[in-house]
């Protein structure tokens, strides 16, 4: 299998070196060019050939986050941020994810070795699914907003990761502001929640909030689990509310989106709702098929693009532009 071409974009050399050494000792992995900016880039993106590209989020002149829309509306390509962690910084990155980037990664603050480290495994990750990502051109307009449900009482949990930033907020600007009550684990890195519930809030009919320990599940709310220490999980349903676990990570992940799936398997059983924005190897997999199991519903991506609806034995296929309907239709008398 030929190896994951990158092309480094930063206006900063010593950020250039620094990146381009980091993704160098990725096995794999072969840094095809270097660029200081969106005009050098461009020229580089059409002679390289690149399959994944690491963007600055802070540019002088035509800025990331410019660029960045600039690629995903015209040719779309495997996008991983750097930026800044000031909280600037973590809402521009929360921007960068909504408009298409997979992850966006904290520029390293010194040139030492051991910082860089720390990201290099879940750099390598995050490289390996950006080959395969199946990108198109952003629509010209959003998915219409669906007209208020008449409730059937059963709940909704959602899990995704960074790259699953756009299609959160393509499945919830489509939600009417009396949506079910909708429950959130996405992995996103440091301080980047409280951000992601801010500019989510700004776009979308529900409320939107951060989970918070005995908190009630009521309709026409979205929850997002917390950045803390502690996995996001369902007490009971109906009347029903959320309980945070002080506990060991599930398969790597903590929260874990599985434990959400797998704790509303058992308190909801065929009153709830599972879509999973991940491949089927990530976090929630576990979870998700233990819902339908349950007699609940679970919407997963599927080979060659779309979703797979399940309940049981039973499938059927759902298109990406289908996603948010066929969700409230679940949830709908």
């Amino acid at each position: 299998m030929a190896g994951t071409r990158v092309l480094v974009v930063d206006d900063s050399l010593t950020m250039r070196a620094l990146i381009s050494g980091a993704l160098e000792r990725i096995p794999g992995v072969e840094v095809v060019g270097m660029a200081d900016g969106a005009a050098e880039a461009r020229s580089l993106v059409e002679s390289a050939h690149p399959d994944v590209m690491t963007l600055d989020v802070e540019m002088p002149g035509m800025s990331g986050l410019d660029y960045l829309a600039e690629i995903m509306e015209t040719k779309p390509m495997p996008v991983i941020m750097f930026s800044t962690r000031t909280q600037e910084g973590a809402a521009e990155s929360i921007e960068a994810l909504r408009l298409g980037a997979l992850d966006c990664f904290p520029k390293p603050r010194v040139a030492a070795p051991a910082e860089l480290d720390a990201i290099i495994a879940k750099l390598a990750k995050r490289l390996k699914a950006a080959k395969k990502a199946d990108l198109k051109p952003k629509a010209a307009k959003p998915a219409p907003r669906i007209a208020p449900i008449d409730w059937n009482g059963r709940l909704l949990l959602v899990g995704g990761d960074a790259s699953s930033t756009k299609g959160l907020f393509d499945l919830f600007s489509a939600f009417p502001a009396n949506c079910p009550p909708t429950v959130v684990v996405q992995h996103l890195g440091p301080g980047l929640v409280e951000s992601m519930a801010e500019k989510l809030a700004e776009q979308v009919a529900p409320k939107v909030v951060i989970a918070a320990e005995g908190m009630a599940l009521e309709q026409g709310t979205i929850y997002l689990a917390p950045a803390a220490d502690a996995h996001l999980v369902i007490d009971q349903w109906p009347s029903g509310s959320l309980r945070l676990l002080a506990r060991d990570p599930v398969a790597g992940e903590r929260p874990s989106i599985s434990l959400l799936f797998a704790s509303a398997a058992k308190a909801a059983t065929s009153n709830a709702v599972g879509v999973l924005l991940l491949d089927a190897n990530e976090d929630g997999a576990g979870g998700l098929k233990a819902l339908s199991a349950a007699g609940g519903y679970a919407f997963a991506p599927a080979e060659g693009g779309g979703f797979n609806l399940t309940r049981g034995l039973v499938s059927q296929p759902v298109a990406t532009d289908g996603l948010a309907a066929g969700v409230l239709k679940m949830c709908s008398k």
